[in-house]
């Protein structure tokens, strides 16, 4: 049963996703809200750490080659992508704070203190965790990329 205008989430005009590198999940469910609304929602993504943040500057490290395939394949270029932590981002000030990580769930609570920031918290697999051949680890990126999908679907509409 659809939810009625007065139980339907309102759509906040400015959106963060936060996990831990800003490698993998936080990128994907960027280009996938974005690919939903188009330019109707700000959407950025970030992460509490840098990578490798020494060899980030010397190599150019962007996101993860796996993340960048798969949401290739749904015609999401990733592949300008920079990761950047909360201390990177350009504007702090987002409607809405959606943490795919405990640990970036912890920061986006302190971010928010004394805001009117709402925070949501969808814990997202780690698809860098499974090992085996590329198709075992491509699949587990698949997965989390639909996870992410329909959660967005369902909570922005579409």
């Amino acid at each position: 049963m659809p939810l009625s205008d007065e139980q339907a989430p309102t759509r906040p005009s400015a959106v963060l996703f936060a996990c831990n590198f800003n490698r993998v999940r936080s990128p994907m469910a960027e280009a996938l809200l974005k690919r939903l609304v188009g330019d109707q929602v700000f959407v950025d993504s970030c992460g509490l750490k840098p990578s490798s943040a020494d060899q980030r500057a010397v190599e150019g490290e962007g996101v993860d080659p796996f993340a960048e395939a798969v949401m290739g394949e749904l015609g999401c270029d990733l592949s300008r992508h920079r990761p950047k932590t909360f201390g990177e981002l350009n504007d702090d000030s987002f409607d809405l704070v959606i943490s795919l990580t405990p640990e970036a769930q912890h920061t986006a609570v302190e971010l928010s203190r004394g805001r009117a920031t709402e925070i949501e918290y969808w814990p997202t697999f780690d698809p860098t965790l499974v090992e085996g051949a590329r198709e075992a680890r491509i699949a587990a990126y698949r997965e989390v990329r639909d996870a992410l999908a329909a959660r967005i679907a369902k909570r922005f509409g579409g």
